[in-house]
């Protein structure tokens, strides 16, 4: 891999500054020192640890991968590492995400991330990109990379990330997780698959929760995420037998690791010997999230519009969503319709609304009979995804007055009740 030397003006803001080329050809006294276990690995030794000082790689994502991922990094001596976030910290990602604390709470993940990242090494640099990674940038945050890793949570994004590095020819680290399972590889074509070449086709929105819905085992982002610093460090000195060609999969709950041998689809619509797709695309799948979603906010739009108008009899120009705040006035009047929680039972072991009824979306197709129809009904969740599901599937079974609570219990305890317990 060639070695990216050169950094953009004034994007580089660390505690040392840009080194010196004498700099990066050397190891300081006090860099000895630090690395001198690696120093004493026959497979690292003092030019493997040049090669890691003089590398740069991406991390996506300063979540629960993504904290493991640049604090493995950062102590092992990667001389840059890019982090990616636009987030801030919330106490909910406390329970995986090490990399913040709870005086963090509120601050940038960036911010949180950059400072703690320099006080386990102030030897390196870190590069703050404080903005989501989108079709318009993607190709140009990865270009001064030696490797990306993903540490991200919705399939939008690795969609995303998979195809710019392939398009960029950069090697992806990818890791996963979700409750007690864990996955984690390296995408590399032409040497092996992509992402596409395993998930040709994202899920359903709605098919398939993330872990505000589904949980996760917080420990589980750690190993999966040292397992993505450890294949990073390899690449980037060319020892070892990386997780290419083999997706790596952990069971928290039974002790056990997998592997899977994955093969390159030489019908790839992305790597294949013809590919079709050659620009980049935002891939058609909406992930819920506890900000919400694309489809949440034009779904909020149309509140806007249709909200205003009364409802009708035979439900034709009834709204098909409402807000958390529009809600709360019904229910202060008196008005409150019939409360549909379509969560899990574990979600409302946290937060609910008060006389809500509970029908996990699996189960609502054959416990209809239980609704009328005639019934005026809001349906929740956690961010308005599975809600809005649950509501169209509703309509089409002839139920004419359901809305959506757009963004869900998470939009509630922002808009009304801040003294409920998000997750």
């Amino acid at each position: 891999m060639t070695q990216s030397k050169s950094n953009s003006k004034g994007e580089i803001d660390s505690k040392r500054g840009a080194a010196s080329q004498c700099e990066a050809d050397s190891l300081s006294s006090s860099e000895l020192t630090r690395y001198s276990r690696h120093l004493l690995l026959e497979e690292v030794g003092k030019e493997g640890q040049l090669k890691l000082k003089q590398s740069r790689v991406l991390v996506i994502g300063m979540g629960g991968l993504g904290s493991p991922i640049s604090l493995y990094l950062a102590a092992a001596g990667v001389g840059t590492i890019g982090i990616v976030d636009f987030d801030s910290v919330e106490l909910s990602n406390l329970q995986r995400q090490i990399l913040h604390s709870t005086e963090n709470v509120g601050k940038k993940k960036t911010h949180s991330a950059k400072a703690r990242l320099l006080e386990v090494n102030p030897e390196i640099d870190v590069v703050v990109h404080e903005e989501r990674i989108s079709v318009d940038n993607a190709l140009k945050l990865i270009a001064n990379y030696d490797v990306v890793i993903d540490g991200t949570d919705n399939f939008q994004t690795r969609y995303l990330v998979n195809d710019a590095c392939v398009l960029g020819k950069k090697p992806l680290v990818y890791g996963s997780i979700f409750r007690f399972e864990g996955q984690a590889t390296v995408f590399y074509p032409p040497h092996g698959p992509c992402y596409r070449c395993i998930y040709p086709d994202p899920p359903e929105t709605g098919a398939v929760p993330n872990c505000a819905e589904g949980g996760v085992l917080g420990v589980l982002a750690g190993v999966i995420g040292s397992i993505q610093a450890a294949e990073a460090i390899k690449l980037l000195l060319g020892k070892g037998q990386t997780l290419m060609g083999r997706l790596l999969l952990y069971d928290a709950l039974e002790a056990n690791f997998d592997t899977v041998n994955l093969k390159r689809n030489t019908n790839c619509p992305l790597c294949g010997n013809k590919p079709t797709i050659t620009t980049l695309e935002e891939t058609n799948f909406v992930c819920s999230s506890e900000k919400g979603s694309k489809s949440e906010a034009n779904e909020k739009a149309n509140t806007e519009v249709i909200g205003k108008r009364q409802s009708a009899d035979d439900g034709e120009n009834f709204p098909t969503a409402i807000t958390p705040t529009e809600l709360s006035d019904l229910i202060k009047a008196g008005k409150s319709p019939y409360l549909l929680d379509v969560r899990s039972i574990e979600e409302t072991m946290i937060c609910n609304l008060a006389n809500s009824h509970l029908i996990p979306l699996p189960e609502l197709e054959r416990r209809m009979n239980e609704l009328d129809k005639n019934e005026d009904i809001v349906v929740y969740c956690h961010a308005g995804v599975r809600s809005h599901h649950a509501a169209s599937v509703m309509r089409r079974n002839g139920f004419k007055k359901v809305r959506n609570l757009t963004g869900g219990i998470t939009a509630w305890a922002l808009d009304v009740d801040r003294s409920m317990p998000r997750y």
